[in-house]
């Protein structure tokens, strides 16, 4: 019987105890004598949260909590790399559809979570990554090989490898992506509304003035490492030429919604999901040629000036710059000035700005005349007084709410053309 079984049942499979943590992600003794890349992974912080009682809780509740053993139980069947491969595309791909089922109202509701929460596919991906890091094959597979099976796991359980956006002239096509939960040190309960979106509206359609328009989606890790890799680009490269309309979407401040006007070309420095810090020029292909700033091209005044909900919506101009033959940033609000460096655009210096940035940069460098930019949604926050159940008829509504709201949002977009 291949070694996975022993090891993923002294962790539980997605039950990972404190004592299973430390032994799984210290040096193994045995390492050296295991064939090429066969030796398990240490864990990622990302994957080491897994153990607390609240992941265990949203999968249990949400009826996820099997997906990472079934997973694991097919790569104990594979008999070769390619049967592995077959078995990581299919559970990613399956993950991906039935965390989009459930959010839809398709299939059996299992559990009591509410159908919207995005973060029982969250924790059961994580699950999924953790067996196929810890896995020890009967057979060789290289280091670069366990990185591809990886590499397609994370990409098909995202959507990133599915978005089918259909031909013809009759409907119009739109690009929309959301982002895992993020701050989990600071309160491992967190759900993303961007990703919830993400999940409620994948395949959807809606209605516009000149017709019908189909939305594909997917969502993206916060993780510096992931954008630095190319990510965002390689998902989208294929996408946008297809599409009428793009938006980025993830969390930003209370009680509002921003569009967000410029993006900047800087990291600054906040930690991602792995606890990695990154400050620097945001990493693209041909640095050369790199603006320090894009531009949106939705349309801000037709979203803004449009009931789309229950929160306030803005269009937001601010940056921060370092300005031309200067050396200390300061804010611009009303957006940055001729040769001036960027520190920070509207949507801030973490991964919403960059994928914003790196979205809009990929629409320019395609020659692509089409609206896209980034909206940020309110912080989805619990109930007065709830500090540790993971959900309540107060955190379902705002959250529901912030879903209807982005739908009305892109809505408003399809049907205004371009920019004001």
């Amino acid at each position: 019987m291949p070694r996975i079984r022993a090891r993923l049942d002294v962790l539980g499979v997605a039950l990972f105890t404190s004592a299973a943590l430390t032994f799984t992600t210290a040096p193994l003794a045995s390492a050296a004598s295991d064939p090429v890349g066969t030796a398990p992974l240490p864990l990622t912080v990302e994957e080491q949260r897994l153990e607390r009682a609240v992941p265990q809780e949203i999968l249990r509740r949400s009826g996820f909590d099997a997906v990472a053993q079934d997973f694991v139980r097919a790569l104990e069947g594979a008999r070769s790399y390619r049967q592995a491969e077959r078995a990581v595309a299919r559970h990613g791909s399956a993950l991906w559809e039935r965390a989009v089922d459930r959010a839809q109202g398709r299939g059996q509701a299992r559990g009591d979570l509410s159908r919207d929460d995005d973060r029982p596919l969250y924790w059961a991906r994580l699950g999924m990554t953790a067996g196929l890091r810890q896995w020890q094959p009967g057979f060789d597979v290289t280091e670069a090989q366990r990185a591809q099976l990886l590499d397609r796991l994370e990409r098909s359980s995202r959507g990133q490898d599915s978005m089918d956006l259909p031909p013809g002239n009759s409907v119009k096509r739109i690009v929309m992506t959301g982002f895992d939960p993020f701050t989990l040190d600071r309160d491992i309960r967190i759900s993303n509304p961007s990703g919830a979106t993400a999940l409620a509206l994948d395949g959807t359609w809606v209605r516009t003035p000149d017709g019908p328009a189909r939305i594909e989606t997917a969502v993206f890790p916060v993780r510096w490492q992931d954008f630095a890799d190319g990510t965002v680009e390689r998902t989208l490269r294929a996408r946008l030429p297809e599409a009428d309309l793009f938006t980025t979407v993830s969390q930003g401040r209370v009680g509002r919604v921003d569009i967000e006007r410029f993006n900047g070309a800087w990291r600054g420095g906040f930690p991602d999901n792995d606890n990695v810090s990154r400050t620097e020029t945001v990493p693209v292909a041909d640095p050369a040629s790199q603006p320090q700033w894009t531009l949106t091209s939705l349309p801000y005044e037709a979203i803004t000036a449009a009931d789309t909900g229950r929160f306030p919506v803005y269009d937001n101009t601010s940056v921060t710059e370092i300005p031309a033959g200067a050396t200390a940033p300061v804010v611009r609000p009303g957006g940055p000035t001729p040769g001036s460096t960027a520190r920070a655009g509207g949507g801030g210096d973490y991964l919403s700005n960059e994928i914003a940035y790196r979205a809009t940069l990929l629409r320019d460098r395609l020659g692509l005349e089409i609206p896209g930019g980034h909206v940020h949604t309110p912080v989805l926050q619990f109930g007065a007084g709830n500090t540790t159940e993971i959900t309540d008829p107060e955190f379902v509504q705002n959250r529901l709410d912030i879903i209807d709201q982005v739908r009305t949002i892109i809505s408003v977009a399809a049907g205004s053309g371009g920019p004001a």
